[in-house]
């Protein structure tokens, strides 16, 4: 009797445990490539992706090098230079900083971070974070946008770029190839 009630216990302790795994992976964060949305500018293309599934579900995340155009001494030194290089101004050209930037970093890259409110031309408001990050006289660009709640969308953001692929595709874009 006391070996099956143990069996039992053991049972519905697994269930459980699979079942918060079931949830907690229901709610990770997959991102499916997009075309890039945005004209040709001076910099090369880069990746776009959709969030389907998790708590940034519908957000939008695009990545981009620009080589050559960081300082190379200081990186990515203050949130103004975060304002001008994010690419934050395709999206719409009516954004605003939130609050003051913070620092990050992803892989061997150190840079910022900054959240913004972005009014979209079809009059929807969305959050969005900006980020740039330094590695020797390059940058690597991206931002986060969506209609769900910002913190959300950066840590998916945030989670997706220290992927191994992500890291591969940013080291090959830095590196010219």
């Amino acid at each position: 009797m006391r070996r099956a009630a143990t069996m039992l216990i053991a049972v519905i302790a697994l269930g459980a445990l699979s079942g918060v795994h079931a949830y907690e992976t229901e709610r990770a964060a997959h991102w499916q490539e997009i075309a890039w949305p945005f004209p040709r500018d001076g910099w090369p293309s880069g990746r776009a992706f959709r969030c389907i599934v998790g708590d940034c579900d519908g957000a939008e995340l695009y990545v981009r090098a620009k080589r050559g155009f960081c300082n190379c001494d200081t990186g990515v030194a203050d949130d103004d230079e975060v304002d001008r290089v994010t690419d934050i101004d395709l999206i719409s050209p009516r954004f605003a900083a939130i609050a003051p930037g913070e620092i990050v970093s992803i892989a061997a890259m150190q840079g910022r971070i900054r959240h913004y409110d972005v009014d979209m031309p079809d009059g929807t408001r969305r959050a969005a974070a900006g980020i740039a990050l330094s590695r020797r006289c390059d940058l690597l660009v991206a931002v986060a946008q969506g209609a769900g709640e910002a913190n959300a969308v950066q840590r998916a953001a945030l989670a997706f770029l220290e992927t191994p692929e992500m890291n591969r595709w940013v080291t090959a874009a830095l590196d010219g190839r």
